[in-house]
């Protein structure tokens, strides 16, 4: 069993922005596997659940408190964060590219820095989307404005080779997965 963890901002607000890249993602999953999400007030968070094999987490603590939901989730299900995929925006990887790895540190992140902090642990595996970083202004502004409009379509490519790696990863495990999303095949 595995909790896909999806990093983002609730709200229609935050819906479609770069930081928001990990909810899009398990809301690409959902919609491709006909599942719902459902507030769970107890967790802190969304959940859609893809038959015994994944449960699909959207903390709705805002981003910097990601970790309070995560660990809620990790404890009532008894799973390790071994079981736990997070996967969330990159300011590092340009936009089109994700990197899967098995665990690390947040990278200046402060959702999956707070994951670290509640977990006590880095040892936990993450699927970074790339976002690239901007131009010139603030980061903090960039990772908070919406997708342009001409970066639509390289998302949606991302998103459908996202719910092909969720995918594989729950049948082929994570070091096949691995190769597979850093190859770029």
């Amino acid at each position: 069993m595995w909790i896909y963890c999806g990093l983002g901002n609730p709200g229609l607000t935050y819906e479609k922005t770069r930081h928001n890249f990990g909810f899009l993602a398990l809301t690409a999953f959902a919609t491709k596997h006909k599942l719902n999400f459902q507030m769970n007030s107890a967790l802190e968070s969304e959940l859609a659940f893809y038959r015994d094999k994944a449960i699909l987490l959207k903390p709705m603590t805002y981003m910097n408190l990601s970790g309070r939901a995560v660990k809620k989730a990790l404890n009532k299900y008894g799973l390790s964060p071994q079981n736990l995929l997070v996967i969330y925006d990159d300011l590092d990887l340009p936009l089109g590219r994700m990197k899967l790895l098995p665990k690390g540190g947040s990278g200046g992140h402060r959702g999956v820095q707070s994951i670290i902090s509640e977990l006590q642990t880095k040892e936990f595996p993450r699927l970074r989307l790339g976002i690239g970083r901007p131009e010139k202004g603030d980061p903090r502004d960039y990772v908070l404005s919406p997708f342009r409009e001409e970066e639509w379509p390289i998302v949606e490519s991302v998103l459908e080779k996202v719910v092909l790696a969720l995918e594989e990863l729950l049948y082929h495990g994570l070091l096949k997965t691995m190769h597979k999303v850093n190859s770029g095949e």
